[in-house]
Order: C-alpha cells, then sequence, then structure tokens
C-alpha cells in the first residue's frame, strides 16, 4: 500500500506564524520575564579585577566597551537591573535578527542595526560610529555563529578607534543545562546561585597595523576563556573548551 503524501505545506506555514508579530511578540515577553525571574530567584556575587572600573564607568556613564562570549549571554543583561539603555548592542543581519533585537531591548539595552551588505558589516561600522562618538558598546566576539569562544577583531577595532577601555566579562551559575548549540549556551535555571566575574580593563592602542591588531585579539580571546573557565570551576562546572582554531573560520 502506498504511503500517504505529506503535506509539504505545513512547514512554510509554521514559518509564517512563527515570524508574525503577534509570536515574536509574546516569545519576545516570555523569555524576558524567565530572564528576569531566574535574575530574582538566585543568589549572584558579582566580582574580579576589573569590578571596581566597570562600575564606575556604568555609573558615570563613561564610554567603553563591553565584551562576553555568545554561550554566556543569558543572564550578561542582568548584571545590573537598570541603567543599560546607555550600552549598544550589535544585531546581526540574519532571518531571526528582529526577534533578538526586541528581546535584548526589552532587557534593557538599545539596539543598533545595520545594512546587510556583506554579513552586518553595516551594523559593524555603525556601533564603530556610537563608539568613536563617545557612547558604549557591547560585543560577542564570537557571535552570531562562531567559531565558539575564539575571538573576532571587531571589538579591538571599536576600543581603539574610540580610545575606551575594554573590558572582558562573563557569569556561571550552578544548576543548568548546556544545550547542544554552536556556542554551547548556557540556560540558567531559577533558584539558583550564580557567579559574575570582570576581567582587568584592555587599554587597545590606537593606529594598530594588522599584527598589533591579531595581538590584541588573542589577549581579549585569552581573557574571556580564563575569565569563563575560573567562573565554571568556582561554580562547580566542568569547562567549556573553545572550538578548534584549526577548523575555524577566518577571523573578521
Amino acid at each position: 500500500m502506498p504511503r500517504p503524501k505529506r503535506n509539504r505545506r505545513t512547514n512554510p506555514l509554521l514559518k509564517r506564524i512563527a515570524r508574525s508579530g503577534f509570536v515574536q511578540g509574546l516569545l519576545v515577553l516570555l523569555v524576558g520575564l524567565y530572564i528576569r525571574f531566574v535574575r530574582l530567584t538566585s543568589r549572584f556575587d558579582e566580582e574580579g579585577p576589573g569590578l571596581g572600573a566597570l562600575l564606575d564607568h556604568w555609573r558615570g556613564h563613561r564610554p567603553m566597551v563591553l565584551t562576553f562570549w555568545h554561550g554566556r549571554l543569558m543572564m550578561m543583561a542582568r548584571m545590573r537591573r537598570r541603567d543599560l539603555r546607555q550600552l549598544n548592542v550589535l544585531i546581526s543581519i540574519h532571518s531571526d535578527g528582529e526577534l533578538i533585537a526586541r528581546t535584548i531591548e526589552n532587557l534593557g539595552f538599545s539596539t543598533v542595526r545595520g545594512s546587510s551588505r556583506k554579513r552586518g558589516v553595516g551594523a559593524l561600522r555603525e556601533l564603530l560610529q556610537v563608539v568613536e562618538g563617545g557612547g558604549s558598546a557591547v560585543f560577542t566576539p564570537d557571535g552570531p555563529s562562531g567559531p565558539r569562544m575564539r575571538a573576532q577583531v571587531g571589538a579591538i577595532a571599536a576600543a581603539s578607534a574610540g580610545g575606551v577601555p575594554l573590558f572582558p566579562a562573563t557569569f556561571s551559575v550552578r544548576r543548568g543545562p548546556l544545550l547542544r548549540s554552536w556556542d554551547r549556551f548556557l540556560l540558567a535555571t531559577p533558584f539558583n546561585r550564580g557567579l559574575y566575574l570582570v576581567g582587568e580593563p584592555l587599554h587597545v592602542p590606537p593606529d594598530l597595523d594588522a599584527e598589533g591588531m591579531e595581538d590584541w585579539r588573542l589577549r581579549l580571546e585569552a581573557a574571556l576563556n580564563d575569565l569563563t573557565r575560573e567562573a565554571d570551576r568556582r561554580m562547580g562546572r566542568a569547562p567549556v573548551e573553545p572550538a578548534d582554531p584549526g577548523s575555524a573560520k577566518a577571523h573578521r
């Protein structure tokens, strides 16, 4: 007996529903409520040699660049409970960009959205202009799609062009799964214990050549990996290993 044909129109229909304004608005609300609930029901400590300087810049609305790995994005928006609008987040150009932008804005950040030319180069250029103009920026240096825990040069270029300090930061929690995504996304659960760590600021010099840019990129990568490893160790978690650089994409 021949098998019944599958309805090939189901997937496009589901995609249209998922991308509708109502569904995306509901998702944004639910994600924001969940993250706030985790923060409200959990105890997070804030430590690290760069914490004092970071808070001075934050409270004084002084320009800076804040960086953390893409896999540690979830709770970084709730490190501080307010005064986040001064921090501008680069939104990559892809099909889910609008949903991610709305979620981040709902959590209190400002966003920078650029043109779709050359996979978000326009957005990066706009964020560089924000920093050069005295604003603050947030980068996930391995985003939007990897390689995991391998820094790209955008944050270095922004800090160098704007003459502002670059702060590496991370968080970890005692409980919560690591998703099987490219970035090993850490999904924190409610009623938890967590830790924010902030490293010493990196003062990137201006007018770097290619060799200098690579040197500072490696410094940032090492700082973020050391911080993340230490935060995981203190929370009793096995460390997440960076992606193999031999199979990594070219650093942008």
